[in-house]
């Protein structure tokens, strides 16, 4: 009987372990799933001759134009019927939004203008799910990039970044440090597959020794994946911005 109990206790704490195992398991599935959550689209229509999608709070729109539909194919979703074509449209107010979201569109429209042609890469409904998973990665990063640059709009004084400035597809950081007696202006140049890419970068030294060298060094050191603007900015303020003592 004691060993029966002594070996139900094993059991029993077996079981536990394997629970809590489990359990980290879904939890770490869980933060994946709502870190790379890339249905970003809404269907907004679908009829005989068309369907459109919308993405980004309806701030970007695709539009795909249906072949006839085939025999017997009652609702139109036969997956071998043809496509026609797929067309892209931005809807942002470009004078009314923020600098940031004007950014996250160029960038998305520089993937969609780098693709070969969309027709040729979708001929048929088959395909179209597949397209939509793209889009909504490049538009699930680029806005999670957008949020960055925000946050540190609102909060770059806690890492010495006195000003964050938007040209084109390139983000400008001006960092001002008296403890390290630095000022110098970091430009990083953006793209539509971040955070997948290390970021060309230039420094213009302002007061100070900290220059491209010092920049390079830690910009090395920071790996690329979510949040990559964010942590650059934190590892350039912990590395070189604190006071030395």
């Amino acid at each position: 009987l004691c060993r029966e109990l002594s070996d139900l206790e094993t059991q029993n704490e077996q079981m536990l372990a394997e629970i809590n195992q489990l359990k980290e398991k879904e939890e770490n599935c869980q933060e994946f799933l709502e870190r790379y959550d890339f249905t970003e689209w809404e269907i907004i229509e679908w009829s005989e001759q068309r369907a459109i999608f919308t993405f980004l709070c309806d701030s970007l729109e695709l539009t795909v134009v249906f072949g006839p539909p085939i025999d017997g194919d009652v609702f139109g979703e036969d997956p071998s019927r043809k496509i026609v074509s797929l067309n892209f449209e931005s809807l942002l107010d470009e004078e009314k939004a923020p600098p940031s979201s004007c950014l996250v569109q160029r960038l998305i429209f520089q993937f969609i203008e780098s693709q070969e042609s969309w027709s040729e890469k979708c001929p048929m409904l088959y395909y179209l799910p597949q397209v939509l998973r793209d889009i909504s990665s490049v538009v699930s990063h680029c806005k999670i990039l957008g949020e960055e640059i925000e946050f540190l709009e609102r909060w770059g004084g806690k890492f010495n970044l006195l000003k964050t400035d938007i040209d084109d597809t390139k983000v400008k950081l001006l960092f001002s440090a008296s403890a390290a007696f630095a000022k110098f202006e970091l430009t990083l140049s953006l793209s539509a597959n971040y955070p997948a890419a290390s970021l060309p970068f230039t420094v213009q030294k302002q007061i100070g020794n900290i220059g491209e060298e010092e920049i390079s060094g830690v910009l090395s050191s920071v790996p690329t994946g979510h949040h990559y603007l964010r942590r650059i900015v934190s590892l350039i303020h912990q590395n070189l911005l604190q006071d030395p003592r």
